[in-house]
C-alpha cells in the first residue's frame, strides 16, 4: 500500500469550484480499481489551500489511475484553478502511536 499526499492552491474566487469539482468526483474515485481511501484536507488559515490524502493499493494502482480518463478529466477541470504549482508526495508513515 502507498500513501499520496497532494497539495493544491487555488485563486481564492475558484475555490468554491474546486469544491463543485471534488463533490462531484470524490465516489468515482474512490470506486477507482485499486483505490482504497481518498479524503480532502483544507488549511483553514489560508482559505485557498488543501490537499488530497490517497491510499493506493501500490504505485502501479496509482499510476492506472494516472493515465485514466477519469484522472485527465478531473485533471484537466482542477488545474485551470490553481494560483501555484500543485505538489504531489508519495509518503511512508514513519510513526505509529
Amino acid at each position: 500500500m502507498i500513501n499520496r499526499l497532494v497539495k493544491m492552491e487555488f485563486t481564492p474566487d475558484k475555490v468554491s469550484s474546486f469544491r463543485e469539482l471534488f463533490a462531484r468526483q470524490q465516489q468515482s474515485i474512490r470506486h477507482y480499481p485499486g483505490c482504497l481511501h481518498l479524503e480532502l484536507w483544507e488549511h483553514p488559515a489560508s482559505g485557498n489551500t488543501f490537499f488530497t490524502f490517497s491510499q493506493w493499493e501500490s504505485e502501479a494502482a496509482l499510476e492506472a489511475y494516472r493515465q485514466s480518463d477519469l484522472f485527465r478529466e478531473t485533471w484537466a477541470a482542477t488545474k485551470v484553478l490553481f494560483c501555484a504549482k500543485p505538489a504531489a508526495w508519495t509518503v511512508t508513515e514513519a510513526y505509529k502511536a
